[in-house]
């Protein structure tokens, strides 16, 4: 049961009026969405989603791993030839053969990726920061000269010495590069420590600055925000969250959040979430929650008796996001929590009046459905609870019938 009230145009409580800097989506769906474990698009399906998020005005496309091979190259080349008015990038290694298979795809940028945390350089490369800071110099210098523009991908810098990803900020400019990101690989900042980090680095370098958050903690909306405020120029996001282990920022929560919280404008058309989020979901098999933020199917469901009543007086009574935003509508159902007035509207929009005093007993009925059925009655089985207080109605006023006074 869709439900529509009114509402006065107001600003939205705590956005500024005076305009703030736009930030940039560089979706990376189609590589570290691609990375969750068991997901693989065809051709098809990632050709599909380029085309609605380029759509839908998402500026940049992280569109795969060139040094996967021929098939992986063969559909970045397609994405590439669709002519989308979307950046491409590609994820590569900081390795000359990463490098060299990036070439003829159509790209505009490698994101060239380094471990940074002494951590990773030790156990993972067997190096350390001076072979970095070199070897990261080198790398830049030969990516520009096939005509790429280079963001700097710093894996674990959640890890890594700030000192040090200042430096590498300095080396990556210095060489020609245009961005850095700061890779949160396993998901264990929060936003309080990630604010002071971004706000070092902006202070230090006038490289674009991107921010790739895991959601391992549960944190990957929120480190992504505290890296726009303190400094970020681009976000990392991937439809749904999607992506390794417990997935990435979601593509949805940080357009939303960034409007609507923060003043932030992305350009990217909000109301075409639920289409893309759909399609993710079928073409990667991962099924999102009823209750999923922003996209999910349930966050515009309302049962609780109180919120009804409110919802129906005025939306602004419990409402922090607005479905419209979506292309979307509230939605009341009944069940175990409902009141009177939702009860009376659903009899209503079936073109039945219940009397005020069959409510309760009707609600009971409700109630007992949807605890022992786990669902929302259907309207055959509505009307079939009235029809059945109508009939003990009947019966008891034909065994009582109302008695005569004398005169």
């Amino acid at each position: 049961m869709n439900t529509e009230t009114s509402e006065p145009e107001t600003s939205k409580p705590g956005v500024a009026d005076t305009a703030k800097p736009s930030v940039v989506i560089d979706d990376t769906t189609l590589r570290d969405g691609e990375q969750s474990a068991g997901v693989a698009f065809s051709a098809e399906e990632k050709l599909e989603i380029a085309r609605q998020l380029s759509q839908m005005g998402v500026p940049e496309l992280e569109i795969g791993i060139p040094a996967m091979g021929d098939e992986e190259r063969d559909v970045m080349r397609a994405i590439a030839g669709l002519k989308l008015p979307t950046r491409l990038l590609a994820w590569c290694r900081m390795f000359d053969h990463d490098l060299q298979a990036a070439r003829g795809l159509g790209i505009q940028m490698v994101d060239l990726s380094l471990p940074v945390s002494d951590q990773q350089l030790q156990f993972k490369l067997g190096k350390d920061r001076h072979w970095a800071l070199e070897h990261s110099a080198r790398m830049i210098c030969d990516a520009r000269t096939l005509g790429f523009e280079v963001c700097v991908g710093m894996e674990d810098a959640s890890r890594a010495d700030p000192d040090f990803l200042i430096q590498l900020a300095d080396v990556a400019s210095e060489a020609g590069a245009c961005r850095v990101r700061f890779a949160d690989t396993v998901g264990i900042m929060e936003p309080f420590r990630l604010l002071g980090i971004f706000q070092q680095l902006r202070a230090a370098t006038d490289l674009e600055l991107e921010m790739h958050a895991h959601d391992d903690y549960g944190l990957a909306t929120a480190n992504t925000l505290a890296a726009v405020q303190g400094g970020a120029t681009h976000i990392n996001t991937t439809v749904n969250g999607l992506g390794e282990r417990a997935g990435n920022a979601p593509l949805e929560e940080c357009v939303l959040a960034l409007k609507n919280l923060h003043g932030i404008e992305t350009g990217v058309d909000t109301r075409s979430m639920s289409r893309i989020s759909e399609l993710v979901e079928q073409a990667s098999g991962r099924q999102i929650s009823w209750n999923k933020s922003i996209v999910g199917a349930g966050v515009f469901t309302h049962e609780a008796g109180i919120h009804v009543d409110g919802l129906l007086k005025d939306r602004r009574n419990y409402q922090g996001l607005d479905p419209h935003e979506l292309g979307r509508e509230h939605n009341l159902v009944l069940g175990k929590h409902s009141g009177t007035h939702a009860l009376m509207l659903a009899y209503r929009a079936m073109g039945i009046e219940p009397q005020k005093w069959q409510l309760p007993a009707l609600l009971q009925q409700v109630r007992t459905l949807v605890t022992e059925r786990k669902r929302a009655p259907s309207n055959a089985e509505l009307a079939s609870f009235f029809h059945t207080i109508n009939r003990l109605s009947a019966v008891e006023s034909s065994l009582c019938p109302p008695q005569r006074l004398n005169a």
